[in-house]
């Protein structure tokens, strides 16, 4: 075996448009080669079902090697990966610059690519990914209020089953009463952009659909942290799903639909030199790496690209720059913090817990960080053939998080942090309260 790549993996630009992207022969060639360095390897055994599945498969062959599966098998394979990204980012020593060019996300993202454009991708499982057509209740209050009952009754949950493959037991998100785009000012211009050494002065919100039809509350609290630290936002002037529920269906001419939507309104933004914060990890990677990748000659993709920051990373940021506030005067007491998987693969460290223990030299809070897969992935952990699956690949995380009996569990996903507090509870160790990390920042500075 070759020595790995000691240097910073790299990423290619997805080669998407190319019709030999789509070209059977040459995917199943591709995968062929990719599955036999992954044998050889099997570092990335526990990080997934995908490897587990492939290693069985190629132990089960008569000579123990990768020729001898079956073509047709290897869809089990991608059908379990969920990309995470973290076996390319923390495990795979064969990433570009290395000669062998081993990118196992990517290629199985051509995959489900090539699965979707084949017509194999289920109907069902494309309306799970539509998040925008799930949210068109939001903010109709009595209609909202009626589908979040409905949604939570065992016969309806039966229902969903049966028609859309969402598990019975699966954690799923209520639609909210109020939209968070409906229910403030678009903008608070009242403030002084105050620029640091290197952190745009004034923000601009994208709001995630998450945010936007599920949980308000937690856009409600980054907009109470800028205003407490007298930063001037605006809530980004119109937006779409970021794409990635569709990326992760292999609909890549959806997401070049939800790019040609969004890129040009927040190229506005960046170019007028506004940070723009994503308070979901999932959307914030899709603006810095996926659609980056996917129209790497586009020079408004690369601009927002530049621009587009997580907000904890922007927080720590104003921080060195001596811009953030620090009077903190409510305790948080045993935070259990989750670090998710697209927060990880950002390569900006650990700055929601800089942050969480930043807190802690004023007033008492003691974090428990926790940086391992929950298992939610998206769609993954609430489709009935897989939510068993994830609830295995979380256990490690359940019981991580309710080490020293925490005041709070939060992630930066919210939906892991749901996913999370599910695992706890049916461990015997229910979670006291689940919080965003944005909302135990407003916490701990004593906003309302």
């Amino acid at each position: 075996m070759r020595e790995g790549n000691l240097e910073a993996p790299t990423r290619h630009p997805l080669d998407w448009k190319n019709p030999e992207f789509y070209d059977d022969g040459k995917l199943y060639a591709e995968m062929e080669r990719v599955f036999d360095i992954c044998h050889g390897c099997r570092r990335c055994v526990s990080l997934c079902q995908s490897f587990p599945n492939l290693f069985d498969l190629v132990d089960a062959t008569a000579d123990g090697e990768v020729h001898g599966v079956a073509k047709d098998d290897y869809w089990k394979v991608v059908d379990q990966c969920y990309l995470c990204d973290l076996c390319y980012m923390t495990k795979c020593p064969y990433t570009p610059p290395h000669e062998w060019n081993l990118d196992f996300p990517h290629l199985m993202l051509r995959a489900k690519a090539v699965k979707h454009d084949k017509g194999g991708v289920p109907a069902r499982d494309k309306l799970l990914a539509s998040t925008d057509v799930h949210g068109q209740f939001a903010g109709i209050p009595i209609v909202a209020q009626v589908v979040n009952k409905v949604n939570g009754t065992m016969a309806m949950r039966k229902v969903l089953d049966r028609q859309l493959g969402v598990h019975p037991e699966a954690w799923m998100p209520k639609t909210a009463t109020q939209r968070f785009r409906w229910g403030r000012a678009m903008s608070n211009p009242s403030f002084t952009v105050t620029n640091g050494q290197r952190t745009p002065g004034k923000v601009a919100i994208f709001s995630t659909c998450i945010v936007n039809y599920n949980e308000p509350g937690i856009g409600e609290d980054l907009i109470k942290v800028l205003e407490h630290n007298e930063i001037p936002y605006e809530i980004v002037e119109k937006e779409q799903c970021c794409g990635m529920p569709k990326l992760e269906l292999g609909d890549l001419k959806s997401v070049e639909q939800s790019w040609a939507a969004n890129i040009p309104v927040l190229e506005k933004y960046a170019r007028e030199g506004w940070a723009i914060l994503s308070a979901v990890p999932s959307c914030t990677l899709m603006f810095k790496q996926e659609l980056p990748l996917m129209f790497p000659a586009d020079e408004a993709t690369q601009l927002v690209k530049e621009a587009m920051w997580d907000p904890f990373e922007y927080l720590v940021a104003r921080h060195k720059d001596g811009l953030l506030k620090t009077d903190f005067t409510q305790p948080l007491g045993q935070v259990s913090y989750h670090i998710p998987c697209h927060g990880r693969v950002q390569n900006i460290g650990r700055k929601t817990e800089d942050l969480l223990k930043l807190i802690g030299k004023t007033v008492d809070a003691k974090v428990n960080t926790v940086e391992r897969c929950s298992g939610h992935a998206g769609t993954y952990g609430v489709k009935t053939a897989t939510h068993p699956i994830s609830m295995k690949i979380g256990k490690p995380v359940f019981r991580s998080m309710a080490k020293d009996n925490p005041d709070y569990i939060a992630s930066d996903c919210p939906m892991a942090g749901h996913h999370i507090a599910q695992g706890m509870q049916q461990a015997g160790t229910p979670a006291k309260a689940v919080q965003h990390p944005l909302s135990l920042v407003r916490i701990a500075y004593g906003l309302e």
